[in-house]
């Protein structure tokens, strides 16, 4: 048989036709599951937003209302709803709040995607209009905003009780914002670089007690209590000395047994095991040492009993099982290095300290280091709560609001809250694509329309008429009111900066940006293919 060319032309043709449903259903697939996700956790946005409670398949239930908690404790399985949880845990590495608006605002745009879709426009011509957008809602968004200083406390307060409104802890929001602000600025480097490492805050939880306990400790806080019983539990004057060698009869690596016959040989060993340990503990009280922080061994006790019974003689507080991961911490609070041999262990190497004592708090006890001399650029902050899922949340809340306030003295400026600034890049972009022809006009209007829901949802969250909301939200902003924004508490349109509803110029720009790239992403997926494992 022979082919002629035109033949193998129509071929190709009709096959070429045949397939292009597949990346249509594929792309609808993924906008559908995405959308999903989005929808699950819309309902926990703002004020007045539902919390959710997530079970873990050992029982264990967290109650929540933080959108990345929800994403990350949540059972994906799609592959492009994954893609939002990715995008949320990115928003909460960037700014550390609006984890839930950024998957609300991708939903929205997915939304908005498919509907250009269906009008024909190509996915590429849609993700290349969308960038555009996406740049021109944050140079919106800077015109807005306004410069704060990092010596104004009171306008960094306001914007860390924003972030705290919409949690669990709300009505603390008074006590825990300055709490959050005083650590964060205690601990930001340099004032000109606005660099500052979260490592460097620690939180401990504690429970016990209510929110309104948690403190902010100006020096180091251990979770343990101090080993001895009859040592002491309070020291003025403290010398401080973290070890890193064990107090206890050595012990080879490899497992052996001794078979000790008589017993002249069983006191020879136990006299030996004295004498060593007694050495140790004579090194300690020459060096004037009276506070030894022990980090956790893994191979024997750290301080046996013998030695525990002699440091309890000579007054020493011991506090056992520092964890590896601690250690660095402990360093840099105390501006020490640990001491690893016991050659090593002279007055130089001390720290000196005001007072060390023993605080009970709730049903536990913790040991607690202030005045500490020359004391690096860290801070502990203790969260209190009277049950288990109270407290994981204050932490959570805490976190957040500490966020807030390192996005500040990242970018030092702040817009509005309450659905303001969507609502003025709407507008604006809605009017840009007056100005524009062709298939950038349909995407841009499709763009702006879409950052509608932040405000429509907070209106829907709180009990008011969304579409009513919005409408009047739209027109004050049309007559130059850039600040005007859902004030939840009152159930109407007010000022927003008057009511000190504030939020980081960071948090906004960064879930434009995070969520349009996202949906872009999901966008040019046109196949879905099964690699061979």
């Amino acid at each position: 048989m022979v082919v002629k060319p035109n033949m193998v032309a129509k071929k190709v043709q009709g096959q070429a036709y045949k397939d292009k449903s597949k990346p249509a259903d594929i792309r609808l697939s993924n906008i559908n599951a995405a959308k999903a996700v989005s929808d699950a956790i819309r309902t926990s946005l703002g004020p007045r937003g539902m919390d959710k409670m997530i079970q873990a398949s050992n029982g264990e239930v967290t109650i929540t209302n933080d959108g990345a908690t929800i994403l990350k404790q949540m059972n994906v399985i799609h592959p492009a709803a994954k893609m939002l949880v990715e995008l949320s845990r990115a928003q909460d590495v960037e700014a550390g709040d609006g984890t839930t608006s950024v998957v609300v605002v991708a939903g929205a745009l997915l939304e908005a995607v498919e509907k250009l879709l269906q009008m024909g426009i190509h996915p590429t011509a849609i993700s290349e209009a969308f960038q555009r957008c996406s740049a021109k809602a944050v140079e919106i968004l800077t015109e807005m905003s306004r410069p704060v200083e990092l010596n104004d406390r009171e306008t960094l307060i306001k914007s860390a009780s924003t972030s705290l409104n919409s949690k669990v802890v709300s009505q603390h929001s008074s006590m825990l914002a300055p709490i959050a602000v005083d650590a964060v600025l205690k601990v930001t480097e340099s004032h000109e670089q606005g660099s500052v490492d979260l490592k460097n805050i620690k939180l401990i939880r504690s429970l016990g007690g209510t929110i309104e306990d948690t403190e902010l400790i100006d020096g180091l806080v251990f979770t343990q209590r101090s080993s001895g019983i009859n040592g002491p539990k309070r020291l003025e004057k403290a010398k401080i000395g973290l070890i890193q060698f064990c107090i206890s009869a050595p012990k080879t690596d490899m497992d052996h047994s001794v078979i000790v016959s008589d017993y002249a040989a069983m006191d020879r060993v136990l006299k030996e095991e004295r004498a060593y340990i007694l050495n140790i503990v004579k090194q300690i009280k020459k060096s004037g040492c009276n506070v030894l922080l022990v980090q956790k061994s893994i191979l024997r006790d750290a301080v046996s009993d013998l030695a525990q019974h002699f440091l309890d003689k000579i007054k020493v507080m011991v506090v056992k099982d520092i964890e590896r991961e601690d250690v660095e911490f402990v360093c840099k609070t105390l501006r020490c290095r640990p001491i690893a041999s016991l050659d090593h262990f002279v007055a130089e190497n001390l720290v000196n300290a005001d007072l060390v004592e023993e605080v009970a708090s709730g049903t536990t006890k913790f040991v607690k280091v202030t005045g500490i001399q020359n004391m690096g650029q860290t801070v502990s902050i203790v969260v209190r709560g009277s049950n288990k899922l109270v407290l994981e949340e204050a932490d959570r809340s805490l976190h957040d609001a500490l966020c807030v306030v390192r996005c500040l003295v990242k970018k030092r400026a702040l817009i509005a809250g309450g659905g303001a600034p969507e609502i003025e890049m709407a507008l604006q972009l809605s009017a840009y694509a007056q100005t524009l022809q062709g298939v950038d006009a349909y995407c841009f209007r499709a763009f702006a329309n879409a950052l509608e829901v932040i405000p429509s949802t907070l209106a829907e969250n709180a009990g008011l008429n969304p579409i009513a909301t919005v409408t009047e939200l739209r027109n004050r902003h049309a007559q130059g009111e850039k600040n005007a924004g859902i004030n939840v508490r009152k159930g109407a349109i007010t000022d927003i900066l008057a009511e000190n509803v504030v939020q980081p110029l960071l948090v906004s720009t960064s879930s434009i940006t995070f969520a349009s790239e996202t949906v872009r992403s999901i966008l040019k997926i046109d196949d879905i293919v099964n690699t061979m494992q």
